[in-house]
């Protein structure tokens, strides 16, 4: 099978890249003829090793092009990359081919999209996020830090300055939506969609193509097994991401701080300084790599995830479970589906500081927490996400797309 993956980054530069990426060269690796297009380098070593084909336009993450009239036209409209699009595609069978988007927000445009669809290739996307439906992609009212429940592209939803860059850049991505829509074809051109939880599938569903078929594949996260941390000796409580009003790292601060407890914040961005002010005993790490992330999962007695807004499947809520640590979550993320309450961690209610501190103070019973690890660690590998098990079901998805 020829597998043409499209993703806007050559590296891996989230979770959504990685899963690309690594799915790449996994299929590679099974045989299947797999081209990568891109747009921003660099290429990663483990791509260039492969036996996967890696075609990069060699352009901008927009958000980072300092030529501001370049990065708005591109990101509606990548023409470069559309034309080498066409190239790709123009060479292979429809009937033996299957286009996967994974990324294209961030460089590649919908213009992609278009080139696949009206060329008759099946097309299979994984919604890594909500930019089908949303132009922000998020569902999330920022200046407010809660979830948005306009209708999309209606006049409320134009009319509201949710984006946390200002009403401008939300003009601009209600722009680039109705382009991605009307002209991309994003999501109407495309019958076959992957959704990484239920969570997500329940909040888009209602903004996919009529007849729609929905597959489900669990993200792919890399740890092997090995013997679970023993949490019952840990005392930190660690939350893992950016810093910034939708991840609710003030929330953590607040409720850590109530508490008194040992706080770790892994990671960076925006909120540094509040977090510093709410809790001025707690320890920020800045960006770290994998290998120091999972150092620090090994050291906590839970990972906290407070995120206020929906998400679609937070990797390191299941790095945690693989290692034997619970989590303490938000009601209203993705992350609650990977959780079950009381048994292999706790959900909180979203945005509330009070009750999130009163499910960390249940985790100083060191008894309560080995045995919630535990519990999250068999869960987890009775059914797990690794890259194996991602792409058998991949390929099952394939053979029915092509079946379709």
């Amino acid at each position: 099978m020829n597998v043409v993956v499209v993703n806007d980054f050559g590296h891996v530069e989230g979770g959504a890249s990685h899963v690309a990426l690594s799915s790449a060269i996994g299929l590679a690796t099974r045989g299947h003829r797999v081209t990568l297009l891109c747009a921003v380098g660099p290429i990663m070593s483990e791509l260039k090793d492969s036996n996967v084909r890696v075609v990069c336009t060699q352009q901008y993450d927009i958000a980072h092009d300092r030529n501001r009239l370049r990065a708005s036209l591109q990101g509606v409209w990548n023409i470069k990359a559309a034309w080498t699009m066409g190239n790709i595609l123009r060479p292979l069978d429809t009937g033996q081919t299957i286009v996967h988007l994974h990324g294209w927000t961030k460089s590649l445009s919908s213009s992609v999209v278009r080139e696949a669809v009206v060329r008759g290739f099946k097309v299979i996307c994984t919604l890594h996020d909500y930019f089908t439906a949303c132009p922000t992609g998020g569902f999330f009212h920022h200046p407010s830090k809660k979830i948005c429940t306009l209708t999309p592209l209606s006049a409320a939803c134009i009319r509201s300055a949710c984006d946390r860059r200002g009403y401008l850049q939300k003009l601009w991505r209600v722009g680039r939506q109705i382009v991605q829509q009307r002209w991309g074809l994003v999501p109407g051109g495309i019958r076959n969609f992957i959704c990484i939880s239920q969570f997500s599938r329940s909040i888009l569903n209602p903004f996919l193509p009529t007849g729609s078929n929905v597959y489900w594949n669990s993200n792919v996260i890399s740890l092997r097994k090995s013997e679970p941390v023993q949490v019952d000796r840990n005392d930190y409580f660690v939350m893992v991401g950016r810093l910034t009003a939708g991840k609710g790292p003030d929330i953590f601060a607040q409720a850590a701080a109530m508490l008194g407890c040992q706080a770790i914040f892994v990671g960076d961005g925006e909120f540094r300084d509040e977090i510093e002010r709410a809790c001025p005993t707690a320890k920020i790490t800045g960006w770290c790599s994998t290998t120091e992330v999972v150092g620090y999962l090994r050291k906590a007695r839970v990972l906290v995830f407070p995120s206020l807004w929906y998400e679609a499947q937070p990797l390191v809520v299941l790095e945690a479970a693989a290692l034997g640590v619970a989590a303490i979550v938000s009601d209203t993320s993705a992350a609650r589906d990977t959780v079950v309450d009381g048994k292999t961690g706790f959900w909180f209610r979203s945005g509330d500081h009070h009750d999130l501190s009163k499910k960390m103070a249940m985790f100083e019973d060191r008894d309560l927490a080995k045995r919630l690890g535990l519990a999250a660690y068999e869960h987890y590998w009775s059914e797990p996400s690794d890259l194996e098990a991602h792409l058998r079901r991949l390929e099952d998805i394939y053979a029915r797309v092509m079946r379709s």
